[in-house]
């Protein structure tokens, strides 16, 4: 396959390549870091700023959805403007929205930035290893790209505690907005330091833009989300149930507009092509699922611990440790040695192995109450993160294994902005599954019990989900095939798909795919 871009190869590597593959590293952590610090703050953003219930769902879903909706179109801006230029574009966004996020004065200021900075971040993170790929010799990536999943890899495990650790130590009385306010420093060193030292790329045939179909995306998931988490505190009227099948409507023309815009210009948003490949739709669903039970978990699970048990920020952050390591050692072992051994039961396994954690912790949170110690939950959130580890890593590689070569990278964005929308819908489902049960003005006293009892039910849900994800995995080709070229041929080759396709598909392959926004 002939590479649009200029191979880096053909000059002599530029000497400051490492500084900035530093910046472009901080960036990628800064994001990833972000994505996860936030969940174990929450309760303390919910107190501070006498938050509701759907404004707390938001601060989350916001930043995911502005995310999701925004990855292909950030890919595709890189390509045609200058991957440097975007870059700095979207670092500029991002602390922007950083800073007005930690001086938010109340609720919707904050989702108002989260929002912002999930677009900031859409325009960031597709650049990074679109850079790295333009910026290093073929036979230095595969050494750059392991040093790269070993920083963005400590992002998912440093977040939770990290948060933990900034809003317990209270800096400066600033409790909770320091999570924000520490992108600011990190984000303006970055815009000095990549203007200097990041060299300007674009690729010499880019897709267009779709903008439409980015709106058409955004209205169809907003007309979804918004009624989900605003119903419950607006009695459920008829306009949200009108508006959530009315986004049925939207993801139609969606597909109508997206079949016009391939024979016009070939250039859509979304490759409808890709769908007829049984495997990969099958995929799609799974990874959609995956996204659902992640947004779903993470958010209640804080919850749980925060406000129905009471445990504080650190207590709740360090209880999260088992489960991360768990994640990052079987994500390793399911990518080296397991998958190439047993295919597609590796990740079926893991599905099943997630839902007997989720039951197992249901079980323990139903005998133990608010009673239960963190050396109690250790358990199932070892087998839970060790599911996980299973599914995250491989998961992609077997959606694009029957995926003609020539859509990979088309086909891997795909995967990516699906995994986060399912982010965003288990965030909306929250109001279902969990603040359904707990009533308004509750006495103290059965606060506790109200908030097990709704954890419970969101835990038996979320086996529910991952019973489907089982039983779909088996549409998945029974053994994967494996190329270890496919994330350099994806990065090669922006009139394929977008320039982040690569980062999605390399990060899907080094288990950071799955990090819950």
């Amino acid at each position: 396959m002939t590479s649009p871009i200029a191979h880096p190869e053909a000059a002599p590597p530029d000497s400051r390549r490492w500084i900035a593959l530093a910046i472009v590293m901080t960036a990628a952590f800064m994001d990833l870091l972000d994505v996860t610090i936030v969940n174990v703050a929450l309760p303390s953003i919910q107190r501070d700023l006498d938050a509701s219930t759907s404004q707390i769902q938001w601060i989350t879903a916001g930043y995911v959805l502005a995310f999701a909706a925004g990855l292909i179109t950030g890919g595709r801006l890189g390509d045609i403007h200058g991957r440097r230029r975007i870059f700095l574009i979207g670092v500029t966004t991002f602390t922007v929205a950083s800073a007005l996020s930690g001086c938010a004065v109340n609720a919707d200021m904050l989702v108002a930035s989260r929002i912002l900075q999930g677009a900031g971040a859409a325009i960031m993170v597709p650049q990074v290893l679109s850079i790295v790929h333009a910026t290093f010799p073929a036979h230095e990536r595969g050494k750059v790209f392991g040093l790269f999943g070993a920083i963005v890899g400590m992002g998912g495990v440093c977040g939770p505690l990290l948060g933990a650790l900034l809003t317990e130590w209270n800096v400066f009385g600033l409790e909770w907005r320091t999570i924000f306010l520490i992108n600011v420093p990190v984000g303006i060193a970055g815009l000095v330091l990549g203007r200097k030292y990041i060299t300007e790329s674009k690729a010499v045939r880019a897709l267009h833009l779709d903008l439409v179909g980015v709106g058409l995306v955004t209205l169809g998931l907003l007309m979804l989300l918004y009624p989900l988490t605003q119903g419950r505190e607006l009695g459920w009227p008829l306009w949200g149930y009108l508006s959530m099948a009315g986004s049925v409507s939207v993801f139609a023309a969606l597909a109508l507009y997206e079949r016009a815009k391939t024979r016009r210009d070939g250039s859509p948003l979304v490759e409808l092509s890709l769908f007829r490949v049984k495997s990969f739709s099958a995929g799609i669903a799974v990874e959609f699922g995956f996204g659902v039970v992640c947004g779903m978990f993470f958010l209640v699970w804080t919850l749980y611990m925060q406000v129905g048990l009471g445990w504080s920020v650190l207590r709740a952050g360090l209880t999260s440790l088992p489960f991360s390591v768990a994640v990052a050692a079987a994500a390793g072992v399911s990518v080296q040695k397991l998958v190439p051994r047993f295919g597609r039961k590796v990740l079926q396994a893991g599905a099943l192995v997630m839902g007997a954690g989720m039951l197992i912790y249901l079980w323990e949170a139903d005998r133990y109450g608010t009673g239960i110690a963190t050396w109690q939950m250790a358990l199932p959130l070892l087998v839970i993160g060790l599911g996980m580890g299973l599914i995250v890593a491989p998961l992609t590689n077997a959606v694009l294994s029957d995926v003609p070569r020539e859509h990979a990278g088309s086909a891997s964005g795909l995967i990516n902005t699906t995994l986060q929308m399912g982010n965003a819908l288990g965030l909306g489902l929250t109001s279902v599954v969990f603040f359904r049960l707990i009533d308004d003005g509750l006495a103290p006293e059965k606060v506790g019990p109200a908030f097990v009892n709704a954890f419970e039910n969101s835990l038996l849900w979320a086996a529910v989900v991952l019973v489907a994800i089982f039983v779909l995995m088996f549409a998945l080709p029974a053994r994967p095939a494996v190329d270890p070229s496919l994330e350099a041929e994806a990065a090669a080759a922006p009139a394929d798909g977008p320039a982040e396709d690569a980062a999605t598909e390399w990060k899907s392959r080094n288990g950071t795919i799955g990090a819950p926004r």
